[in-house]
């Protein structure tokens, strides 16, 4: 039986959409997770970076060296294979015979949140070091707290700064994700590859896939470029 292409991507007994568009949404949900991993990640390395430790430096610089310095698709691999042999090894010390996979995607968020957050402890640190130090000493000079200036000078101005960068790293963190498809994750790419395969209709449903991401990409980086404009709107006047 030969479907035409609407049928393919439908929402029919034989369409491929609801999968699809399942496979889109764990898609996001591990771009979002890992990009607030890396978030967290990266305010702690920017953090190690701007210490005046000498061994805090250190441990940020071989943090960020390290992680932007291997490909992407090594650490996925080396996190859930190294991590699952790993695994195994200690439940089997334990009296548990077997092998232990670790959850494809808890590993994938793991791998993509510390990649990005190398990525953005740089934007971090770059947002910082773009304030205005005059302002920090007037708060200071104010009698304000450590809390309450990170909270009213250092953290809004510093989002501002590094808001442009965080949106380029939220795209890549979006593409990586289709890395995770070779961990067995049903994501956007792997659910495509495996239409393509059942129909043979690969420039279709690669397509498809690229449609979906460029779509995914453009809201998110509009919804970006809006908070941009928010916060840049207080200095703009």
């Amino acid at each position: 039986m030969t479907l035409s292409i609407f049928e393919l991507i439908g929402f029919g007994p034989h369409g491929w959409g609801l999968p699809l568009l399942t496979a889109a949404s764990i898609t996001l949900a591990a771009a979002v997770s890992g990009f607030a991993l890396g978030s967290l990640l990266g305010v702690i390395g920017a953090a190690l970076k701007l210490s005046r430790s000498r061994i805090l430096r250190a441990a940020g610089t071989f943090y960020t060296t390290v992680f932007r310095g291997i490909p992407e698709i090594l650490i996925v691999y080396l996190f859930y294979f190294g991590g699952s042999v790993a695994f195994t090894k200690v439940m089997n010390m334990s009296g548990f015979p077997g092998f232990f996979s670790l959850p494809a995607f808890a590993i994938g968020v793991l791998a993509v949140g510390i990649v990005s957050g190398a990525y953005q402890t740089e934007t971090y640190r770059a947002g910082f070091l773009r304030l205005d130090r005059g302002q920090i000493e007037a708060g200071l000079a104010c009698g304000m707290s450590d809390f309450l200036l990170l909270r009213r000078i250092i953290a809004p101005q510093a989002l501002r700064f590094a808001l442009p960068a965080l949106g380029n790293v939220w795209q890549s963190v979006l593409k990586e994700t289709a890395l995770l498809s070779v961990i067995g994750l049903t994501e956007l790419l792997r659910q495509s590859i495996t239409a393509a395969g059942s129909t043979r209709e690969p420039l279709l449903f690669y397509g498809v896939a690229a449609a979906m991401f460029f779509i995914i990409g453009r809201l998110t980086g509009s919804l970006l470029s809006r908070t941009e404009k928010r916060l840049a709107r207080p200095w703009s006047r």
